[in-house]
């Protein structure tokens, strides 16, 4: 997935999280959804039965496309979770086994 944001970056705090034990920069205030896009992140989970990768859909927590683990919970949903400094990323690849 290509994404960039709509409009120009505005000047904002950046803080350091952990994707999949891989340091990223993310604005203070942005969506956790949105951070990982921006970094690149192809994909937040897998369809349990087919294992196809999933991304976001509806950015507004009705979907549950966006379930990712954070700090060792899981079904988090990232478009409506705010990144904070130091949060520890994981995609739920493996929707039944345990962190």
């Amino acid at each position: 997935m290509n994404y960039r944001p709509i409009f120009p970056e505005q000047p904002a705090d950046r803080i350091m999280i952990q994707v999949n034990g891989v340091p990223v920069i993310a604005r203070v205030g942005q969506s956790l959804a949105l951070a990982l896009l921006e970094n690149g992140l192809d994909h937040f989970n897998v369809n349990p039965m087919s294992g196809k990768p999933r991304l976001p859909f509806c950015m507004m927590g009705a979907c549950f496309e966006c379930r990712i683990i954070v700090d060792g919970v899981r079904d988090v949903l990232a478009c409506r979770a705010e990144v904070r400094d130091g949060m520890v990323i994981k995609t739920q690849d493996n929707c039944h086994a345990k962190v």
